[in-house]
């Protein structure tokens, strides 16, 4: 086996096992929201929410806010989920994660992206309905924002909140989708399609790393470090993810694949083609990497996703 393949292997087990520890800190958090929060609430909606919010996936975006918290308090980049994180970045995390996972929930419906499965398994509005699915979502908007408000820091839920407001609403990832949406069949340049995806899909990871940083009471230059990182990896978690779409199965992906084609939507390969969207996203990952430098080995795990991000087959 060449050196290449064993590195990336090693890269691959790194940030599983990274992302793993942080997920079994966040899973139960999110769990608890619907088996016991909201006792009055009914349950239907409350399994509707369960379905979409334990439905696996990498959850990078709650890693985020964890990692860049400890990247920008100087904590242990090797703790284990024995030591709970401080209760802003859990909270920020949790949130982060309900309003990402609404967003699935309703790009799924027929109405938008109109697909059949996420993350193989029927998409929520296949199992519970169109008004459900919806209703759902919408219940996670509010939950992620109370949990902010209830379980962060005091002194933190101002900045937590307007960061994740900013970011899920109209001048991000919101915004981004109806930018998505009028962009069909109608050719983009590059600065435009950037511009796009930096609200889309940027926008949340960003946040996710300036939420960790605000959850760390971070100094200036450690919040401008972790944003350029966020803006850099958005960018090029979007370019993989196009480039995914050509390249991977529904089975590696979970869901149907070739659809932006068919819809006439902007991506990457479509402008650049394969191999420049490759150079695009290493060219983004190195750039992102850099933004790091002022955190020194503090940020190693940051740096783990950030080569997983781009390296990923699924």
């Amino acid at each position: 086996m060449d050196p290449l393949t064993i590195d990336k292997k090693r890269l691959r087990h790194r940030a599983t096992s990274l992302l793993q520890r942080d997920a079994q800190i966040v899973e139960p958090y999110l769990h608890d929201l619907t088996v016991s929060r909201y006792p009055a609430a009914p349950q239907k909606l409350l399994e509707a929410m369960d379905y979409s919010l334990m439905a696996g996936g990498k959850r990078l975006r709650p890693a985020l806010v964890l990692e860049c918290c400890k990247a920008c308090s100087g904590g242990d980049v090797d703790a284990s989920d024995d030591q709970p994180p401080p209760r802003s970045a859990l909270a920020a995390a949790g949130a982060l994660e309900l309003i990402h996972t609404f967003s699935l929930v309703h790009d799924d419906l027929p109405a938008m992206d109109d697909d059949d499965l996420r993350r193989g398994r029927p998409t929520n509005h296949k199992v519970f309905g169109e008004a459900m699915a919806i209703l759902a979502g919408d219940a996670m908007v509010t939950a992620a924002f109370e949990l902010i408000a209830a379980d962060a820091e005091p002194a933190h839920v101002p900045a937590l909140i307007r960061e994740l407001a900013s970011a899920a609403g109209p001048i991000g990832m919101i915004g981004g989708q109806v930018r998505d949406m009028e962009s069909e069949r109608r050719a983009l340049s590059l600065d435009e399609l950037a511009s796009l995806h930096a609200m889309k899909t940027g926008a949340l990871l960003t946040c996710a790393c300036r939420m960790g940083a605000i959850a760390a009471d971070a100094d200036a230059t450690k919040l401008a470090a972790v944003s350029a990182f966020g803006r850099h990896l958005g960018l090029a978690f979007q370019i993989v993810d196009d480039l995914l779409d050509l390249t991977a199965t529904p089975e590696q992906l979970g869901k149907q694949t070739r659809k932006d084609a068919d819809r006439g939507k902007n991506t990457y390969p479509a402008l650049l083609g394969i191999e420049g969207s490759r150079m695009k996203a290493d060219e983004q990952l190195d750039a992102a990497l850099a933004a790091l430098d002022p955190l020194g080995s503090g940020a190693e795990n940051l740096r783990i996703l950030a080569r997983f991000v781009v390296e990923r087959d699924h």
